[in-house]
């Protein structure tokens, strides 16, 4: 009886604070979302499905669910393709001080704040007059680029600044990872005659299952939240929404247009995307392996 009362009280405050911080929000969000709610009016009327519905229509909306998907997938696909063969190339290292050097080296940019690391990219690296990116390319006779200007290759500038800006959590994670693979199965790999290739396929990629489930999916559900970047680099998302995703939308609506029922809409729409993300995630968690 004194167990379980000790159990409760260890337990009481973390649900209090679930219950407060992550339940009653997600309810009260759904709720409004049926409401034409706006925080500066006196009648908010009760809209039903409505702001679902206009969605359907919502030309932006759709502009925004495609451009989410499109920098979700290709950042995350390059993000984990860099991150793994970097930290492959830092495990094989002979020496632990320079592992140790260069992983605190790539892990810089993560230690600087997101809105910082924008606003050096946007006023000294991706500018088109004079910006760093523009005076490399004119080394090779190539004509400045409007990085930010273009709609058509604003996207990929700013996949570009979230390689740069968040690879190095990735890389210290799989480095982890690797280093708990036993020397032994490596060293039997190339008394076999295994090249590096088929030992990272067949050994170190199968190994780290678990470890590459959850960066996948960690990295995936992080990056559908991203806003700053896409607030900082590009002004109202961008040229004909060429930059808008689905969190800049929620906050466009929310707190620039003052249409909080809309946004909590939208807002429910990307909470069921991640959600189905996270199931996804626990299905393939289950991952068979020993050594």
């Amino acid at each position: 009886m004194k167990s379980n009362k000790f159990v409760i009280l260890v337990l009481f405050p973390i649900f209090a604070l679930t219950t407060v911080f992550l339940i009653a929000p997600l309810f009260y969000g759904l709720g409004v979302s049926l409401f034409d709610f706006n925080p500066v009016r006196g009648q908010n009327p009760f809209v039903g499905l409505k702001n679902y519905q206009k969605m359907l229509n919502d030309a932006v909306f759709l502009k925004a669910v495609k451009n989410t998907l499109i920098f979700v997938l290709v950042t995350v696909a390059l993000n984990i393709v860099f991150t793994l063969w970097i930290s492959t190339t830092l495990v094989d290292l002979p020496w632990r001080r320079w592992r140790n050097f260069f992983r605190a080296i790539f892990f810089i940019p993560c230690i600087a704040p997101l809105v910082t690391s924008a606003v050096v990219w946007n006023k000294g690296v991706l500018i088109t007059q004079g910006g760093l990116l523009n005076s490399l390319l004119g080394y090779f006779g190539i004509a400045p680029v409007n990085w930010l200007g273009d709609q058509n290759i604003v996207m990929a500038a700013i996949i570009l600044f979230t390689l740069w800006a968040d690879f190095g959590y990735n890389t210290v994670l799989f480095c982890a990872g690797l280093e708990g693979i036993p020397r032994d199965f490596l060293e039997a790999a190339d008394i076999d005659g295994a090249g590096p290739l088929r030992k990272f396929m067949s050994i170190r990629l199968p190994l780290l299952g678990r470890t590459f489930v959850f960066v996948l999916m960690m990295t995936i559900i992080s990056y559908f939240q991203m806003i700053v970047q896409f607030m900082v680099l590009v002004a109202k998302g961008g040229v004909n929404n060429s930059a808008t995703t689905l969190a800049y939308y929620i906050y466009k609506n929310g707190f620039i247009d003052k249409n909080m029922g809309y946004a909590s809409a939208v807002a429910t729409i990307l909470f069921v995307l991640i959600f189905t993300v996270s199931m996804v995630q626990r299905r393939l968690n289950r991952v068979d392996w020993e050594y």
